[in-house]
């Protein structure tokens, strides 16, 4: 079964997403485009109605470490 993660798991998230998007600044990204890329990516298993905003820049915070490092 493939690895699966919701909402909560913020820098599985971070991670993924920066592997997805190693071109795009973090910070620069709306929440509703940050929601669509987090329930487009594989594995994402949560339900696209139960983010808000807490959830969206705890993620985009862990994406921005991620694309930090890779610098």
């Amino acid at each position: 079964m493939a690895f699966e993660f919701d909402w909560t798991d913020a820098e599985e998230i971070g991670i993924q997403l920066q592997e997805k998007y190693p071109e795009i600044e973090p910070y620069s990204v709306r929440f509703t485009d940050l929601h669509k890329y987090v329930t487009g990516l594989p594995g994402f298993a949560g339900d696209p109605a139960k983010s808000n905003e807490g959830i969206l820049e705890a993620i985009q915070t862990a994406w921005n470490e991620e694309y930090e490092d890779a610098k």
